[in-house]
């Protein structure tokens, strides 16, 4: 076990109380040892297993919304993951960037006359366009909305040449090099959840239009063997649904449990059918509560 405990204490010797965010996770084992600064609060908890428990840090992360921000600069542009009103820098091989020379020489022509303006905007395009592949890279995981922030040149360059339009859901203009990560996400945050709030209009009508076809699934029931299936294309849930349940031996159905800590109850079977989704290629949404009453809180709009 020493090994195990002098990374655990290692670990929380390195916290920085004044910098840490809402939470900390600390995971360690033999082999393995990391800590995580988490932007939503948790339930301080020791626990001790076979495997990492993970499952709070799933479910909020389900049930939170999250996005992007570029800050686009040149000293430097800067990317952050954003949840609800709270901002966590990336930092990795491609984020913080900064402008490289090549990206601002201008060609030394024997006998022509060098439009250096027209240079310069060059090699700013082609250093956004360097971002948006590094970001196109993080983002392909996750399709997660973005919000860009600039002076409104790099404005207007990084959406001529960005590949990540559709996931383009507002900007925010000014010079924003030196503002905290709170300060920025006090103002991209709004534009975020105005966003998120039409979708969940829109997508209340696509599962209308979808009962109407008789492309839908109500009920946890319903909803998690056709889940199972992989024939889910989109997954509406009211934000506070739980379910407890315990799963047949085929693994199609499910039993409601009224004790979540008795051994082979699932204490939250929601969280189970938004994993199967997404992992058959499927997206989840949150809608407000009662929204869903006909459907019993939870349905699904399916490919076929």
């Amino acid at each position: 076990i020493k090994p195990v405990l002098d990374k655990i204490n290692s670990l929380a010797e390195s916290i920085d109380h004044n910098y840490t965010l809402d939470g900390v996770a600390i995971y360690v084992n033999r082999n393995y040892s990391a800590k995580f600064d988490l932007p939503f609060p948790v339930k301080k908890s020791v626990i001790i297993d076979e495997t990492f428990a993970t499952r709070d840090l799933v479910y909020t992360l389900n049930r939170s919304p999250r996005y992007w921000t570029i800050v686009l600069s040149e000293k430097p542009t800067r990317l952050y993951e954003g949840f609800r009103d709270q901002l966590v820098e990336i930092n990795n091989d491609e984020f913080p960037a900064f402008f490289e020379g090549e990206e601002w020489e201008t060609p030394k022509l024997t006998g022509a006359i060098v439009n250096q303006a027209a240079y310069r905007d060059e090699r700013q395009k082609n250093f956004f366009r360097r971002i948006d592949r590094a970001f196109s890279q993080i983002n392909k995981e996750n399709n997660l909305p973005f919000v860009i922030t600039g002076v409104q040149r790099y404005l207007s360059f990084f959406k001529e040449i960005t590949e990540n339009k559709n996931f383009l859901v507002g900007e925010v203009e000014g010079s924003y090099d030196k503002a905290a990560p709170r300060e920025i996400a006090k103002i991209v945050w709004q534009l975020v959840f105005d966003h998120i709030e039409k979708c969940k209009i829109l997508l209340l009508k696509e599962l209308d239009e979808a009962v109407g076809k008789r492309k839908y699934a109500s009920g946890i029931n319903e909803v998690w063997r056709l889940a199972i299936e992989g024939r889910t294309d989109t997954l509406l849930v009211e934000k506070d649904f739980h379910y407890p349940a315990t799963i047949s031996n085929d693994g199609l159905n499910l039993s409601p449990a009224n004790d979540p800590s008795l051994p082979d109850v699932i204490d939250d079977v929601v969280d189970e059918v938004i994993e199967t989704v997404i992992n058959k290629g499927g997206r989840a949404a949150f809608v407000d509560n009662g929204k869903l009453n006909i459907h019993n809180s939870i349905a699904a709009i399916l490919r076929y």
